[in-house]
């Protein structure tokens, strides 16, 4: 009887600790959740939001090392990405891909050009319709900027009121966490369930 029980024990105990083990593998190679902190990606993205990343599309990355292996593409313009945030690496932000390594970027009274082309941009919101001249700020005018090779350039939607690379520069490559792919919860500030968002695709 009390082999049994022990046996039983053992047989629960392996079980745990194996979903556990399975947990933290997906966690630091194939999927993360994040929550949207702040409003910088409206209206692609809300406060509330509650997002799984894909962390394995751009390669996996070897502990300790800025190594990646398996690498299925590089960033893309218009991917959302999670990446550390380059003035404090403790933290992470979000916001969209707007240059890739040799493109060069210009903004003109809020259009973005990229590669001397106006840049299709139906996902952006200006909740400010001054334009700020150049050498004030780079709110709406900033270049050229000429992207360097293993970085990326990146731009909140709510274009107005983003701290991004306009202000702080590249991101690198290697800092990136991974590709935003599927809002799995969202709550509004009273908690309510926004279920018109979940299981919204993220693009």
């Amino acid at each position: 009887m009390k082999k049994n029980k022990k046996r039983l024990i053992w047989e629960y105990a392996k079980a745990i600790i194996t979903a556990l083990l399975l947990a933290l593998l997906i966690r630091a190679f194939i999927i993360q959740a994040f929550k949207i902190p702040s409003g910088s990606m409206i209206p692609t993205l809300i406060v509330g939001d509650h997002l799984l990343v894909n962390k394995f599309i751009y390669g996996t990355k070897i502990p300790f090392s800025d190594k990646r292996i398996l690498v299925i593409r590089k960033p893309e313009r218009g991917d959302i990405i999670v990446f550390k945030y380059p003035e404090d690496p403790k933290r992470d932000f979000i916001k969209r891909v707007i240059g890739t390594e040799g493109d060069t970027l210009e903004a003109r009274d809020k259009i973005v050009y990229v590669n001397g082309k106006a840049n299709e941009e139906p996902y952006v919101f200006h909740a400010d319709n001054t334009i700020r001249p150049k050498g004030n700020d780079p709110r709406d005018n900033f270049g050229l900027v000429h992207v360097p090779k293993d970085k990326v350039f990146v731009m909140g939607d709510n274009r107005d009121q983003s701290y991004d690379s306009r202000f702080w520069g590249f991101v690198d490559i290697h800092e990136i966490r991974g590709k935003a792919l599927i809002i799995y919860w969202s709550w509004d500030t009273n908690k309510w369930l926004r279920f018109n968002r979940i299981g919204r695709l993220i693009n």
